[in-house]
């Protein structure tokens, strides 16, 4: 889930030369997400629950031994992530899918500590497998609480029709068997608000079945690290959860470790004239930043001022390929360097190589020492590897 409603904190990047590293490329600062990772093992000592990072959102697993000092573990959404969260993380490898391949469960099962099923039926198919492994492993079930409180359907996991997770009501006893606890995921960049409403809305259903389960997870898409967010109110939330059920809380937090701790580095190739002036960046939207497409939503820029209005857009031949107009004092020159803000989660992980565009390298900043490393600079070869 990535819809953006945040307008982006530049930190410390205001401070960052933009000609460092080569273009284009992702910068992310150690130090901010510390600050995060700081924030959420707060929630976790103080709340008794378990904090998971979601790899989905935030996987550069060079970064991984500072995510593991703090939190709990990793939740995977396949087979390929779990094997990443095993191989880097330590902790707890949490693996949930909307559908299990028949022929990859047996590693799933290997890699993983928890696996959570979208369905009763696909626990039913599978928990023979887990049971003959002799692996101890936590069974989950998805559920869906049936209460769409998103901004966008599409990126909205209670939305009517959705396919993700049961809806609460369908779960019975036969449902239940060999289940330790149910998981849900709902929201998307949202405040605590919306998690009270819907825990609201499931708490008496819950009560009546958790003297059969062990543990309740809440998921991800809980802004917790923004500046605003009621932290206090969350401890107190999952604290009264505990009380009132016996369950064990456990969140599932991507976005909110890598807030506001990255930048995407892009210089300007071109200037077209055509309805005002259109810059066209080595930055794409299709390629780098497609929820700038899927969702929409506009990314904020790096000192955006001045009142001569541009369009970004990339160098792929889509002609929805634009990121959307932004301020400057003038028109820039080729070879001026922008950055974009907040691109640390999801960017990342969705960028493709389509129309044979350069993927972004890989650097590790750390603003309180002025440190850079590049990380991962990529080739040729790693587009030609892909297609045969």
């Amino acid at each position: 889930m990535a819809m953006q409603t945040h307008a982006g904190d530049p930190g410390a990047f205001r401070d960052f030369d933009l000609m460092r590293v080569p273009s284009p490329c992702f910068v992310v600062d150690e130090a901010r997400l510390e600050a995060n990772l700081r924030i959420l093992a707060d929630i976790q000592t103080r709340s008794g629950a378990t904090v998971l990072c979601a790899l989905k959102a935030f996987s550069m697993w060079s970064l991984a031994p500072l995510v593991s000092r703090y939190l709990s573990g990793v939740c995977a959404s396949g087979l390929w992530e779990a094997r990443l969260g095993r191989e880097h993380y330590g902790g707890i490898v949490e693996t949930y899918s909307a559908g299990y391949k028949p022929d990859e469960m047996a590693e799933i099962i290997a890699l993983s500590d928890h696996i959570i099923f979208n369905t009763p039926a696909a626990k039913t198919r599978f928990l023979p497998m887990i049971k003959d492994s002799g692996k101890q492993v936590h069974v989950g079930l998805r559920f869906n609480p049936g209460l769409p409180l998103g901004d966008d359907a599409k990126y909205d996991p209670a939305a009517p029709g959705s396919r993700l997770g049961t809806l609460l009501e369908q779960i019975d006893a036969a449902a239940l068997d060999g289940v330790d606890g149910l998981h849900m995921h709902t929201l998307c960049e949202q405040d605590l608000e919306p998690l009270l409403a819907i825990w609201d809305h499931i708490a008496p259903q819950i009560r009546a079945i958790a003297p059969y389960l062990k543990w309740i997870n809440f998921g991800g898409g809980h802004h917790i690290t923004r500046a605003d967010y009621d932290r206090e109110g969350l401890i107190a939330f999952l604290q009264k959860v505990r009380n009132e059920t016996g369950l064990h809380c456990y969140l599932e937090p991507g976005e909110a470790v890598a807030l506001d701790c990255g930048i995407l580095i892009g210089e300007v190739l071109d200037v077209v004239e055509n309805d005002g002036p259109n810059a066209i960046l080595d930055i794409s939207a299709t390629c780098h930043m497609p929820d700038v497409i899927e969702a929409p939503y506009r990314p904020a820029l790096l000192d955006e001022e001045g009142e001569t209005q541009v369009r970004l857009g990339g160098p792929s031949c889509l002609a929805g390929d634009v990121i959307g107009r932004y301020a400057f004092n003038s028109t820039p020159e080729i070879g001026t360097r922008v950055a974009f803000l907040d691109q640390a989660h999801y960017s990342m992980v969705k960028t493709t190589t389509f129309n044979g565009v350069r993927l972004p390298a890989l650097a590790l900043w750390n603003s309180n020492t002025d440190a850079l490393r590049i990380v991962r600079e990529f080739t040729y070869q790693d587009f030609k590897g892909r297609l045969s």
